[in-house]
C-alpha cells in the first residue's frame, strides 16, 4: 500500500499546479462523510455574490504569486 501511495503521489505532484489543487480539493472533499444543505446553500450564493463583485468591477484581482507573497508576509510579520 505505502509504495502504491509513493507512486500515486510521484504522479500527482507531476500534474500541472491547478490540477494539483483541483484534486487537493476532490480529496479533501471525499473526507467530509455528512453535506450541510444549509452550508452548502450558504456557500453557493456567497459564490454567485462574489462572481458578480468581479464581473462589476467591484473588486480586484491578483496573481497566485502575489497572494503567495501578501500570506507570507502577513505569516513572518511583514
Amino acid at each position: 500500500m505505502a509504495q502504491n501511495l509513493s507512486e500515486v503521489l510521484k504522479q500527482a505532484m507531476a500534474l500541472p499546479s491547478e490540477a494539483r489543487a483541483a484534486l487537493a480539493g476532490a480529496l479533501l472533499e471525499s473526507l467530509d462523510e455528512t453535506v450541510d444543505a444549509g452550508a452548502e446553500a450558504e456557500w453557493d450564493r456567497e459564490i454567485a455574490r462574489r462572481i458578480e463583485d468581479l464581473d462589476a468591477g467591484r473588486v480586484r484581482t491578483i496573481s497566485w504569486a502575489e497572494a503567495r507573497r501578501q500570506i507570507a508576509a502577513t505569516l513572518h510579520g511583514g
